[in-house]
């Protein structure tokens, strides 16, 4: 059935009963399983009554160099089934340059959908969940973070963000900075788990309260209700338009309105030269 296949499973990010019946059938009859964290995985494994099915680690550090196992496996018409610790594979773990590669030699990939922290804890949030924004985790620190932060405080749909629980109290601080000490926002953590915690509030008051917690972090944000100041692109075209006509160069256009506007040069020279 998934000979040749490589097979993203996706595993409870918490309780283990909510491994799907598909999950636990693509699990048992793999040839090679990889995984982030082998005894995590031997742990779900005993939990279906797998046993014997060989495991390689594939995380961050060994993801290019453990691939060679599974193209191995795949030219033998094996069935490699692919995990995480927790939720789908390839969303802030390990998989997605494998998932590229894999598809680039032209074996087939299939998915065993699941569970996700991000979705659980959104739904959980109430915010409205219609358009919403998956950050996964913020850079640590530098110019990187600070942009990001400041366009989490400019975004309007909802904002999940994953963080470990030690840093979730300066990223709850970081992000009141950026955001107002007024914006609404959730804190769940241990989701689907039996000290199941979902916690409400402001980002100050949630700051205040996080400084000791423990377990799997997810933050929701609810979306700003500022208005936007982005110029649309039509504004912009129209600002290039009149520079081009009164005698200015496209590569001078493009410098000037993207400095007039507060935009990125690479969005007015697209604009300029559209594919």
């Amino acid at each position: 059935m998934y000979e040749s296949t490589l097979v993203l499973v996706a595993t409870p990010i918490g309780n283990l009963g909510d491994l799907s019946t598909r999950a636990i059938e693509a699990l048992t009859k793999a040839d090679l399983i990889c995984c982030e964290d082998t005894r995590r995985t031997r742990k779900l494994l005993t939990h279906i009554g797998v046993s014997g099915t060989p495991l390689i680690r594939l995380d961050d550090h060994t993801e290019k160099d453990n691939a060679k196992w599974v193209f191995k496996a795949l030219s033998e018409q094996k069935a490699v089934a692919l995990v995480s610790d927790s939720g789908m594979p390839g969303l802030c773990d390990p998989g997605a340059r494998l998932v590229t590669a894999v598809t680039e030699a032209g074996y087939p990939v299939t998915v065993i959908p699941g569970p996700s922290a991000g979705v659980t804890a959104l739904a959980l949030s109430g915010f409205p969940a219609a358009r919403h924004v998956f950050e996964g985790f913020l850079p640590r620190k530098g110019s990187a973070r600070t942009k990001r932060l400041q366009e989490i405080a400019d975004e309007q749909r909802a904002v999940i963000i994953f963080e470990s629980p030690n840093r979730t109290a300066q990223t709850l601080e970081d992000l009141a900075k950026a955001c107002g000490n007024d914006r609404q926002a959730v804190v769940a953590r241990e989701m689907t788990k039996l000290h199941e915690d979902v916690i409400r509030g402001t980002l100050t008051e949630l700051a205040g309260v996080t400084d000791q917690i423990k377990g799997e972090v997810v933050i929701v944000i609810a979306g700003s209700t500022e208005p936007t100041n982005e110029p649309t692109d039509d504004e912009l075209i129209a600002a290039l338009t009149d520079a081009v006509n009164k005698g200015t160069t496209k590569r001078s256009a493009s410098d000037e309105v993207a400095a007039a506007y507060q935009v990125s040069r690479r969005r007015t020279y697209n604009l300029l030269h559209p594919k």
